[in-house]
């Protein structure tokens, strides 16, 4: 018996002795007078044992079996689940190994057996948020995160884009280092899956602005004096979509709390998925965007989207790509980087003129192809043929 159990058998005991009133028992157990009259009854016909809860000794009927629980502790222990945090480990529990359990009891299990969770809470700091963007697709963060993904020691680059409005993931794509075509792809598969988006916000990466820009003069300003915007500004040009720098990485704190979060989970899921490779990692991103989204996205203030359809007839990988220029002699031949190529032409496309100034598209999605005014044409690889000198 409890001391609390015990108090009430003496003062109950005493009741039946008659050596204190119902009233006095009441007032000394903080008890009805009806409760007291219950209890001096039972101890009267089952003894000091009528005080014991009847449930006391008993495993509660919700509670898991000790097969379960010995299971679950394995399974946290296993390589593949021991950096997982409480919480995902438990989504991983139900999805993987159809084991539901709540998360208040796999607290309590884990914490009893001596596991720390890796992601732990840090002490709360007050600050003001900025306020979400009230669309979708008003306004999307660009980011990219080097890290060891696969648990190899190996590092390689997670390219993103979040949505300010819903928090939603637009696209992942990883390469082994923060590159242009990392980020082409997520532009790609954002407006594939999305559309095209009002304006990104980003850090100020090369990629995304030129460094000579910030050193132009008043003067030059003034002037009219103009940089050149680098290759993934020419494209967002073409798409329409506004580039909005961050001065430092706490202006853009939802897309750094994404690879937070994406640190702590892709991981554990990488190792549960057998992926060991960047190949694989990127055929598996986008099943696992669809699953993250679930979890993590919120509604928007307003539920109309300010995503753009992609126009009929536009070919997103023309402006996905990069574009330089060159001149092709009278036999539709152009040099690029020490090598030749010759202009493929035919009868369903316009003639070009014998030479011209072109845009050469290079994409490994297709190779090397040029653009005139609006038309694009293949090209072939061209082996010019040696001059012959007389000795």
């Amino acid at each position: 018996m409890s001391q609390k159990q015990l108090n009430r058998y003496a003062a109950v005991t005493k009741l039946i002795d008659e050596k204190i009133t119902v009233k006095e028992a009441s007032i000394c157990l903080e008890l009805s007078e009806r409760q007291i009259l219950r209890l001096k009854k039972g101890v009267q016909e089952q003894g000091a044992s009528f005080l014991i809860h009847k449930n006391k000794g008993r495993k509660p009927r919700h509670a898991i079996s000790e097969q379960t629980a010995q299971t679950i502790i394995q399974l946290k222990k296993s390589d593949v689940y021991k950096n997982a945090n409480f919480l995902h480990f438990k989504e991983m529990l139900s999805e993987y190994e159809h084991i539901d359990i709540s998360y208040s009891a796999l607290y309590s299990l884990l914490k009893k057996s001596g596991f720390e969770s890796p992601k732990k809470r840090r002490r709360f700091k007050p600050h003001r948020r900025r306020k979400r963007k009230a669309q979708e697709g008003l306004l999307i963060q660009i980011d990219a995160s080097p890290y060891d993904w696969f648990g190899t020691g190996e590092m390689f680059t997670l390219h993103g884009g979040i949505d300010d409005a819903t928090g939603k993931l637009v696209a992942l794509y990883m390469t082994k280092h923060e590159c242009l075509q990392g980020y082409f792809e997520v532009m790609r598969s954002m407006t594939d899956n999305f559309g095209i988006p009002i304006s990104v916000y980003s850090d100020r990466h090369t990629i995304f602005k030129s460094p000579l820009k910030d050193k132009l003069s008043i003067e030059d300003q003034l002037a009219g004096k103009m940089v050149n915007p680098t290759q993934f500004g020419r494209a967002m040009e073409e798409l329409g979509v506004t580039i909005i720098t961050a001065c430092s990485p706490q202006a853009k704190g939802r897309v750094e709390r994404l690879w937070e979060t994406l640190q702590s989970r892709l991981p554990v899921e990488f190792k549960r998925n057998n992926i060991t490779t960047v190949d694989q990692a990127n055929a598996f991103l986008p099943k696992y965007i669809s699953k993250f989204n679930e979890y993590f996205a919120v509604e928007p203030e307003n539920s109309e989207s300010a995503f753009r359809p992609v126009p009929v007839g536009l070919c997103i990988d023309y402006i996905l790509c990069v574009v330089q220029q060159r001149t092709y002699d009278s036999g539709g031949v152009f040099s690029f980087y020490n090598r030749h190529f010759k202009i493929v032409q035919s009868n369903k496309l316009p003639p070009l003129p014998q030479t011209a100034r072109v845009d050469v598209l290079i994409s490994p999605r297709f190779g090397i192809k040029i653009s005139y005014k609006g038309t694009v044409y293949d090209t072939i690889p061209f082996i010019k043929p040696k001059k012959f000198l007389l000795t």
